[in-house]
C-alpha cells in the first residue's frame, strides 16, 4: 500500500486556507490565491464525505480505499495523471457509479449509491467532464432548466448574475447548444451549474481542450465562484492554476490517496510535483 502524505491533522479537517502567489503556467497567472473563509477553530459542515471507497468496472479494481472529505467553503484540488481514478472517485460519490464497498455521506446523511438527482438537490453541482449540455436547447433555456433556490432558499446565482459573469452565452441566448464553441459550452455547463444556487460545484477537467484565451476566462470564472462561498472540487492538470487557487489538495495515484494536505505544501514541494503530476 502506498503511503499516504497528510498534513495538519485535525486543522485541516477544519479547512483552514493558505495564502500563496501563483506560479507562471498555462492558464496559471490568473487563477486566484485561496483567501481564507473561517476564523481558526470555527468548524464548517462537512457538505460530502467518503470513507473506504473500492470502486471497480468489470474486472479492473479502480478505487483502493479512498477516504475523502470537503466542508462548506473550502475548495479542493483534486489531481493525479490520467487514468488514477479522479474521476471515478466524484462519480461514485455522485451516485453515478456503485461502489463496491464504502460509505458516502452528503450533509451527514448515508447516501452510498444514492440517485444522482437526491445528491444535487442536497446542494451538489457537477460540471462533468465532456459538458453534457443540451445541444437541441437553446442557450436561455439550457440555464432556466436549471434554475432553483439553494438548499437554504438562496438565489444568488440568478440568471441575470449568470449573464454578467458570462457575458458570452448573454450575446448567444438564442443560439442552440450544439452551435457553440467548446469554450462557450464550457461556460453553459458551468452557469447551468451555478442556476441551482449550488453550496457545493465539482469542475471535472473544465479547462481541458479549450484555448488559452478561454482558459484564462474560466480560472477567472472559478475565481469569482470560490470568492462567493461555494465550496470547490477542481479536477485540472494544471497543478500551478489548481494550488494557487485552493485550501488543500489531494492526489491519486492508481486509486489511492498519496497525498492529502495543504495546497502549499504541493506548491513547495518540486520533488512531489515531479513524482506525481510531472509528465
Amino acid at each position: 500500500m502506498t503511503d499516504v502524505i497528510r498534513h495538519g491533522g485535525a486543522a485541516l479537517a477544519n479547512a483552514l486556507a493558505f495564502r500563496a502567489g501563483a506560479p507562471a503556467a498555462t492558464g496559471a497567472k490568473d487563477a486566484p490565491t485561496a483567501s481564507v473563509l473561517e476564523r481558526p477553530g470555527q468548524a464548517r459542515e462537512m457538505l460530502l464525505e467518503a470513507r473506504g471507497l473500492h470502486t471497480y468496472y468489470g474486472a479492473s479494481h479502480i478505487l483502493h480505499g479512498v477516504d475523502f472529505t470537503i466542508a462548506k467553503g473550502e475548495a479542493l484540488g483534486l489531481m493525479g495523471r490520467n487514468g488514477m481514478g479522479k474521476s471515478t472517485l466524484i462519480r461514485s460519490m455522485l451516485g453515478l457509479v456503485k461502489p463496491a464497498a464504502g460509505t458516502v455521506s452528503v450533509r451527514g446523511k448515508p447516501m452510498t449509491g444514492g440517485p444522482t438527482w437526491r445528491i444535487a438537490r442536497l446542494g451538489i453541482a457537477y460540471v462533468p467532464e465532456g459538458r453534457g449540455i443540451f445541444p437541441n436547447l437553446s442557450v436561455k433555456e439550457n440555464l432556466l432548466m436549471a434554475a432553483r433556490a439553494g438548499v437554504d432558499g438562496q438565489r444568488e446565482w440568478s440568471f441575470e448574475r449568470v449573464m454578467a459573469t458570462f457575458p458570452r452565452l448573454a450575446e448567444r441566448l438564442a443560439h442552440g447548444g450544439g452551435q457553440l464553441s467548446g469554450g462557450e459550452q464550457q461556460m453553459l455547463t458551468i452557469g447551468r451549474a451555478l442556476m441551482t444556487n449550488p453550496d457545493l460545484l465539482i469542475l471535472d477537467e473544465a479547462t481541458e481542450g479549450l484555448a488559452p484565451l478561454i482558459v484564462r476566462e474560466i480560472w477567472r470564472v472559478i475565481r469569482e465562484i470560490r470568492d462567493s462561498g461555494i465550496a470547490t472540487v477542481i479536477v485540472d492538470k494544471n497543478h500551478a492554476a489548481v494550488t494557487s487557487l485552493t485550501d488543500r489538495s489531494m492526489i491519486l495515484v492508481k486509486g489511492q490517496v498519496v497525498f492529502d494536505g495543504p495546497s502549499e505544501a504541493v506548491r513547495n514541494d518540486p520533488e512531489l510535483i515531479r513524482k506525481h503530476l510531472g509528465v
